[in-house]
């Protein structure tokens, strides 16, 4: 079989590998397509080499079927679509034991801490499987992993039908956020600075703000009639907006922090206190989410034509992660279906 492998020194390299039999509890996905994010770019860039064993294939957000299944799994059969939701965790620790093993403390990231889906067969934990509904094109199932992550985002912020949502940040999250947060109901105004991420929100439904040329806090208080929004999501990542994002928030309205932060930045408290704002953490997904995101997927509530900017032979995956580098690409998929289906 194929696969499209991280090699280090910014290398992804494509090899012939002998395909593997699934262990007890285990499942072998025959995999269609794969997403290629800003996580596999920090990857490419080295910056994750202590958790990632190069070589090593990466990719998690992606589409498949299954091929086999191990001793002992049921309810999971050869030929079912399916997605992954990629978490492993120990349920052992405080976190699994309160209920929260998506943020479980020895949680493994599948992918990234284990091979990934940059390859034709695939193993997984059967634990991690999600089938998917038969009319749900593949092309489109690779999109549910990064979606879930925005769904996750809008059941954290307690959204509902009639608020008003501010999203700064219009990468793929940031749209994905505003197209959710849309589904829910709600209205959305995405902060962005670059004119092809505004113009693509404010085609799929969002006011758009230039926060280069316009008063963004100005703009946010006229459309609530002064009281502000009732909730930011901070996607940008920088600490500038870190720093602003309490300013669009109204009395007891809820910050989502969306983004990674890798170092401390700066916060305005003193408006927090004022406010009485909540400044609410997010990571990764349930499985509630990744259903959610099916739900929307499968009912058109997401213009994934539109989201998905390119497709790249499996051949081609390290000219997928250059043209991401250089921007403009909402969401690239690496083609990874043998030749001959």
């Amino acid at each position: 079989m194929r696969a499209a492998q991280y090699e280090g020194n910014g290398h992804i390299g494509v090899v012939e590998r002998d395909p593997a039999e699934p262990g007890a509890g285990e499942v072998r996905i025959a995999v269609a397509y794969t997403g290629i994010c800003g996580t596999d770019l920090h990857v490419l860039h080295g910056n994750m080499d202590s958790r990632v064993s190069v070589p090593q294939s990466i990719g998690h957000e992606m589409s498949g079927v299954i091929d086999a299944v191990g001793d002992g799994v049921d309810g999971l059969a050869a030929g079912q679509p399916v997605t992954v939701m990629p978490l492993d965790w120990c349920g052992e620790c405080p976190a699994c034991l309160a209920g929260n093993q998506h943020v479980c403390q020895r949680l493994t990231f599948v992918g990234i801490d284990t091979p990934g889906s940059l390859q034709e067969q695939w193993i997984v934990p059967a634990s991690t499987v999600v089938p998917l509904p038969e009319s749900l094109s593949l092309r489109h199932a690779a999109l549910i992993e990064p979606l879930a992550v925005a769904c996750h985002d809008v059941a954290r912020s307690r959204l509902a039908a009639g608020e008003v949502a501010v999203v700064i940040g219009g990468g793929p999250i940031g749209q994905l956020i505003s197209l959710v947060a849309q589904a829910q109901g709600a209205t959305v105004l995405l902060i962005e600075p670059n004119a092809e991420r505004r113009a693509f929100a404010a085609a799929h439904g969002a006011s758009v703000v230039d926060p280069l040329s316009e008063d963004a806090a100005a703009i946010v208080e006229q459309a609530t009639g002064g009281a502000g929004a009732d909730v930011v999501f901070e996607v940008a990542g920088v600490a500038a907006t870190a720093l602003g994002s309490v300013d669009y928030a109204r009395v007891r309205g809820r910050v989502v922090i969306v983004a990674i932060h890798a170092q401390p930045v700066p916060m305005n408290l003193h408006r927090v206190f004022w406010r009485e704002l909540e400044i609410i953490g997010t990571r990764v997904y349930e499985r509630p989410d990744f259903e959610r995101a099916i739900q929307l997927l499968e009912r058109g509530a997401i213009p994934a034509e539109d989201i998905i900017t390119d497709t790249i032979p499996l051949d081609q995956t390290l000219d997928a992660f250059h043209q991401l580098e250089q921007g403009g690409a909402m969401k690239l998929l690496v083609d990874v279906r043998k030749a001959d289906r």
